[in-house]
This record gives structure tokens, C-alpha cells and sequence, in this order.
């Protein structure tokens, strides 16, 4: 199971067209900065050094589906990446690869053999997307550059980003990386809380007896249950259920829909609120948008989502429902006092050095990516430009927030352009903001103290490609075959125990394939990365 859960970002990330770059050492360049040892390698207003030229290199990068990358007519003479320059002593050349086409740009980029000085993937060293280009040696081994020009990214990145970013126990990439990759939060109508007279749920059972509250109350939806069950398995986690993930079962590694007890207990929570009316009639198709709209519309007393988008839950249904209030609550906690959602990837982007680029240039590459976490860099990406963004009066930053949907895709490209740090939040932008601390507060606190692990193969293992009904369509998806018997499970059509004959059927359709080289690659120590969960 790929750890693209990075790819969404919801609160978060990156990906245009792949055009011409020249390979190695001889194109020219993209942008950032340059740094010596411990401090930036620039000095002045501006932050770059006159004695040095410009430095030079070429890069491609992800759009992420942002509109202002995608809409540019030349991203290279973009007033961002200009200033970026400026500011780092670079001369840039970026191209662009859009995030809907980001795996087959990437394989066309590799087999033409024309390759930027730097890459970056969505993911890590090994993902799909890389096309086995470090296995093969397109790009140079960087711990010894890190340890003696890195000072700053040394520091900083976790110890799970710099595991996906390896191979063969040498560090090929450098990430933007995830410090927190508990990530998705229990929502709820704490006004609707109150009315319930209830306290604050803690166990599965307690959940569903809010949730039946919340359904005498008249709420249209109690729990917004979605297709697929994506951003909805309030109850698989707790179970530890969740059907992407691996785990051990005595001599083989199996997906976590191996374990009748729990899944028989998650699919009968769901059965229940299905047969009492508390989710949707129509879930098994209800899509995103609709999803979206429902909780929008003031009809839903309690979700799943991203906890990055509260404030944004909170206007919107103030909007239809001035009297609404939406706050964050730990997760039901199960008997093994498992409780959250699935763990997303700790890399979300990463970058890649071409190994024919020489290498006093890696080394000013790379003392650039490491200004990224200084202070100074910081600001720029978050606040822009000091007196035409924002001012500091007293210490307090007074920041012209975007007021267009314009102005919000400009923020995000500069934001992007941060190509190494902790994308778990942008903490400076969201303390500007009122209830901007309850955000914090939840991932800090709430989230930190929850999420559920498993066993993770970097990259995917070979035998999804043939059995793709058996495979994750998405990082937090069940597999086909698995979700449309989740489906007609709840919806009564199939008994709930019956569910060794779904697990026999995948079995048989190739499933022992894949838990043969699951099985094989754990025991080899193939690419595998182990997430612990988090117990309350």
C-alpha cells in the first residue's frame, strides 16, 4: 500500500507539463538559495552574496492542481519564483508537471533520459513515479553533502521521512516531510452535543448513542457516511479494520480485513446506523461533492475530515446555521485502545539530485534547500514580501490575507515553492487567524494522541498490478472486491458472517499471490516501513 496519502494534502501540497530540460550538470537552473555551513550563503537586503555568481540548475516540480502554477503562461518569469531568486542568489528553470498526470509525465521524463539537475516526486525514493530511477542510479547518494552542508534539514526531518526516502540504507531524497501524519479528525455539531444532554463520546458504543441523539434531534444526517467509505471509517480504526493496511497473522502478512473479530464488529456499527437511519440511505454512491455540501448545509452532526479545515467548516455553516458550533474530538477509542484514522505517509514531496551534476553544485543546491528552514525563509514563503504583504508593528505580523480565489492559488504557489520543511501545517498563517489556535491545539494535542499503523511496502508491491481488484485504489481505500462486500454486507443483501468466505474468495483471486510477496519482502526487509499506532 503505496503511501500516497501524501498525494492529498488536503492540507497541503504540490504538482504542469514536462518540457524540455537538460540533464545533469549543464542545464540551467532552478531556484532557492545557497547557504554556508550554519548560516545562508547570502548576505544583504536581498540575502545573496556578490562575490558568487547566480547559481544555476534546472528543476521539475509538481502543480498540486494549483490554479495559479497551471494558468501561467511562465511560471519561470513568475514574480514568486523572481523573487525567490533574488532572494537566494539562483538562476531557475522550472518545469512544470500537472498532479493528474504526475506518473506518466514522470516515466516520459525518465525513458527520453532527459532529466532535470533536481526532481521532485509526490512521495518518496521508491514510489511508483520515480520509475525505478534511484534503484538504477540516476540520481547521487546525499547523507555525506546532508551531514556536512544541512545543518538545519539534519536537524528537522523525522526519522519515518528519512526511511521513505532512502534505498539500500543511503538517502537519495530530501523531503517535505510530515512531523504529525495523524492527520484526519472527528468532527462534530457541539451545539447539537449540547442539546443531546450527552457528554463527549468515547467509546464506539457512546458514539453511536450521540449519533442516535443527534438522529432524535432530527438531524438530517447524523454521521456523513461517504462512497467508499473515504473520510468515514470512523468505526474501522477503533476496530483496527482498517482494510488498506497490513498486519501479521501469524507467519504471513496479511491486509487487515483478515481479522474476522474486528471487522465483524466495525461492519455491525455500520450495519446499525444504517438500519436506524443515522447515515445516508444512498452512501454507497454519495461522492465527494455531496458529501461536502451536506455538512456544508448545516445536515450532518458529525464527520471525518482533515483537521486543517475547521475554521473552514465552522464558517460555512455558520453561514446557513448562525447558532452551529463545529469543534474537534478525540476518536472513539477501541478495546485496545486504538482510536483515529489511518497514518499517512511522513513524506509528502522530496527531492532528487541527478548524479551527473557536479559536485560543488550539489553543494550549493543543497545549502539552498536547507535556508528553507530558517526564519527568514519561513516568512517569505508564509508572508510574502515585508510592506507590500504584510508589516511588523511591535513584533506582530499584520498580514494582507487573500481575499480572491486568486489570490488564495498565488499564496499556495508561494507556499509551494518551500520545497523542504514540516508540511503538517503552516503554524505562522494559521496563528493569524481566529480559531486559528483550535487547529493547533487539535493537532497537537487531540491528533497527536492518536492514529492507527501498519505495515507499508515502499514501493507497492508487484502483484497489485495483476489482481487490481485486490489492490487499494487509494492509500485509504479498501480494496474493490473488499468494498462492495463491506457494501452489501451493510445494506443487508450479504450476512455480516459470512465474512471468511470474502476473505477465502480473495484468497482465491490472487490474494495468496500478493500475501506471498507481502510475506517475502517483510521478512527480507524489502521496502518495507512498519507506523506504530497510537494507544490512548
Amino acid at each position: 500500500m503505496k503511501r500516497r496519502l501524501s498525494l492529498m494534502l488536503a492540507i497541503i501540497l504540490a504538482v504542469g507539463s514536462v518540457s524540455a530540460c537538460a540533464g545533469g550538470g549543464s542545464t540551467p537552473g532552478n531556484s532557492s538559495e545557497g547557504q554556508t555551513n550554519q548560516q545562508p550563503a547570502q548576505t544583504g537586503e536581498t540575502g545573496h552574496s556578490g562575490a558568487e555568481e547566480p547559481l544555476k540548475f534546472s528543476m521539475s516540480i509538481t502543480t498540486s492542481g494549483n490554479p495559479h502554477v497551471e494558468q501561467s503562461p511562465d511560471i519561470n518569469k513568475d514574480k514568486w519564483v523572481l523573487e525567490l531568486e533574488k532572494r537566494t542568489n539562483t538562476d531557475v528553470q522550472l518545469t512544470t508537471i500537472p498532479l493528474k498526470d504526475f506518473d506518466s509525465k514522470m516515466s516520459i521524463m525518465f525513458a527520453s533520459n532527459n532529466i532535470p539537475d533536481v526532481v521532485q516526486n509526490v512521495g518518496g525514493a521508491t514510489d511508483k513515479s520515480m520509475a525505478g530511477s534511484v534503484q538504477a542510479g540516476v540520481f547521487m547518494p546525499l547523507d555525506d553533502l546532508l551531514k556536512q552542508h544541512a545543518p538545519n534539514i539534519m536537524k528537522h526531518v523525522t526519522e519515518a521521512a528519512w526511511d521513505e526516502v532512502s534505498y539500500k540504507g543511503k538517502i537519495y531524497g530530501i523531503p517535505n516531510w510530515l512531523s504529525n501524519p495523524s492527520r484526519r479528525a472527528t468532527f462534530i455539531r457541539t451545539d447539537l452535543l449540547k442539546q443531546t444532554g450527552l457528554p463527549v463520546p468515547k467509546t464506539p458504543e457512546e458514539f453511536l448513542d450521540v449519533i442516535r441523539a443527534f438522529k432524535k434531534l432530527g438531524v438530517e444526517n447524523p454521521y456523513q457516511l461517504r462512497m467508499d467509505f473515504k473520510y468515514a471509517d470512523l468505526f474501522f480504526g477503533p476496530y483496527d479494520a482498517l482494510g488498506y493496511q497490513f498486519m501479521q497473522q501469524g507467519d504471513e502478512i496479511v491486509p487487515k480485513f483478515f481479522d474476522v473479530d474486528n471487522m465483524t464488529k466495525a461492519l455491525t456499527m455500520y450495519k446499525t446506523m444504517y438500519d436506524e437511519g443515522l447515515v445516508p440511505k444512498d452512501f454507497a454512491t454519495l461522492n465527494v461533492t455531496t458529501y461536502a455540501e451536506n455538512i456544508n448545509g448545516g445536515k450532518a452532526g458529525m464527520w471525518t475530515s482533515n483537521a486543517a479545515g475547521l475554521l473552514d467548516f465552522r464558517s460555512k455553516i455558520k453561514a446557513v446555521d448562525p447558532k452551529a458550533e463545529v469543534e474537534i474530538i478525540p476518536s472513539p477509542v477501541g478495546p485496545e485502545g486504538l482510536s483515529g484514522y489511518g497514518l499517512y505517509s511522513s513524506v509528502i514531496t522530496s527531492l532528487y539530485i541527478n548524479k551527473n551534476v557536479p559536485e560543488e553544485k550539489a553543494i550549493r543546491i543543497i545549502k539552498m534547500l536547507d535556508w528553507m528552514l530558517t526564519d527568514e525563509a519561513k516568512m517569505f514563503f508564509t508572508f510574502g514580501i515585508e510592506g507590500e504583504n504584510y508589516t511588523i508593528d511591535n513584533g506582530k505580523v499584520n498580514y494582507k490575507a487573500p481575499t480572491t480565489a486568486e489570490e488564495e492559488a498565488e499564496q499556495g504557489f508561494r507556499g509551494m515553492l518551500g520545497f523542504v520543511g514540516d508540511a503538517t501545517i503552516n503554524r505562522m498563517r494559521m496563528e493569524q487567524l481566529e480559531g486559528g489556535q483550535d487547529v493547533l491545539d487539535a493537532l497537537d494535542n487531540t491528533l497527536a494522541r492518536e492514529g492507527v499503523g501498519g505495515i507499508i511496502f515502499i514501493p507497492d508491491l508487484e502483484s497489485f498490478q495483476r489482481y487490481p481488484d485486490l489492490a487499494s485504489k487509494r492509500p485509504d481505500q479498501a480494496p474493490k472486491i473488499i468494498v462492495d462486500h463491506m457494501v452489501k454486507m451493510i445494506y443487508g443483501n450479504e450476512n455480516i458472517a459470512d465474512w471468511p468466505k470474502v476473505i477465502e474468495e480473495y484468497r482465491q483471486k490472487g490474494g495468496n499471490e500478493i500475501i506471498k510477496e507481502a510475506t517475502e519482502r517483510f521478512n527480507n526487509k524489502d521496502g518495507v516501513v512498519i507506523q506504530e499506532s497510537r494507544l490512548r
